[in-house]
């Protein structure tokens, strides 16, 4: 017979709790114990905030834990459920797939309580933790081998009235890049699943490469706007620094828009995160290594645009990704997307001509 999940707490218990999320033992593994943390002030928007969902982002779990650590002082109303490690066999083995199975746990959901670990973790978080909330927050980074900066991004979303609300609650995060990306392999994700069931649903993606200290500080700050957005925090949300700048830009891609690599060799980076470039412009090398002969190829970007991710210097395979490239989301789009008599606070506010709502 299969065991189901479990929390050892009730959700439901003003003020703050802590306890575990246990996934039931299988074929593969023992039974695992997820540790979580709620925060429950009465009536207001109720918060799911995941990290470690890829083992080798551990930007997501840090900043998760830093948000434990203030949070009780500072939220006033709602309910915040925090779980720091989604995956911990995989962020214990640094891989962004759980090595016991090898299952990519973001294209796992809703899972299967009687699959191996990854969909029984998947069936645990869908069963127990999504129902509680109307909004998640899933912190991830863009992984160890590209340059990108700190942003949120969302995917296409048929309903009209949630990518409004999913797009206004990603820009209140008010870091450098809000990227709108029409992603065609978003099947089994955890925003999918989220989408089917009307929740607003963030991937933060906490820039790349290494976790330093300044960045974190980015990440939290983005984190805390978003916060402030929903209500449940008080405070003036702020642009964070990045690179010298305070600034924000809405941006949107697609598929078509990776450029990848001409064969097999080193990628070295010409450019940027959020360079502007035209068509033509040199994008990064490729340096081939089976001969000294070989000549290295440039690629050069095929229209102008900006480039929001660039691989690292490493060695790649033919047609494998270097880089992605962005446009601002025009206003057409923009209007198009955003619905003048509704907000994700469910009030009515009048559209302003920057996608704002107006103050009463």
């Amino acid at each position: 017979m299969t065991e189901a999940p479990y929390l050892t707490f009730e959700l439901d218990i003003p003020g703050v709790s802590t306890g575990h999320l246990v996934v039931p033992r299988g074929a593969d593994c023992e039974a695992l114990s997820l540790p979580v943390f709620s925060c429950n002030r009465g009536e207001g928007p109720s918060l799911l905030i995941t990290g470690g969902n890829h083992g080798n982002e551990l930007e997501g779990p840090i900043v998760a834990r830093r948000l434990i650590e203030w949070l009780p002082e500072a939220q006033t109303c709602g309910r915040v459920i925090i779980v720091p490690v989604l995956n911990p066999p995989a962020v214990e083995a640094w891989t962004r797939n759980t090595p016991i199975d090898g299952l990519n746990l973001n294209r796992t959901f809703p899972g299967r309580a009687d699959g191996s670990v990854t969909e029984r973790i998947a069936d645990a978080v869908s069963r127990l933790l999504l129902p509680m909330a109307d909004t998640i927050f899933d912190l991830h980074s863009f992984g160890p081998t590209w340059d990108f900066p700190p942003a949120v991004i969302t995917h296409t979303i048929a309903d009209a009235d949630l990518m409004a609300k999913t797009l206004q609650i990603a820009e209140a995060f008010k870091l450098p890049m809000t990227l709108l990306w029409d992603y065609h392999d978003t099947i089994g994700m955890f925003d999918t699943l989220a989408h089917s069931q009307s929740k607003v649903f963030i991937c933060a993606e906490f820039g790349s490469g290494t976790v330093g200290a300044e960045a974190l500080a980015i990440y939290e700050a983005g984190a805390r706007n978003a916060l402030i957005a929903l209500g449940l925090v008080e405070g003036e949300a702020e642009y964070p620094t990045f690179r010298q700048k305070k600034s924000s830009q809405t941006l949107e891609t697609r598929s078509s828009d990776e450029l990848k690599s001409p064969a097999r060799g080193i990628f070295e980076p010409r450019c940027s995160v959020l360079d502007e470039v035209k068509q033509g412009d040199l994008i990064g090398v490729l340096h081939p290594m089976d001969s000294l002969s070989a000549v290295s190829i440039n690629i050069c970007t095929p229209t102008t645009s900006i480039v929001c991710a660039i691989k690292s210097g490493l060695h790649v395979e033919a047609d494998e990704g270097v880089a992605m490239l962005a446009r601002p989301l025009t206003s057409e789009v923009r209007l198009r997307i955003y619905r003048p008599e509704i907000n994700w606070k469910g009030d009515h506010r009048p559209l302003a001509s920057n996608g704002e709502y107006l103050r009463r």
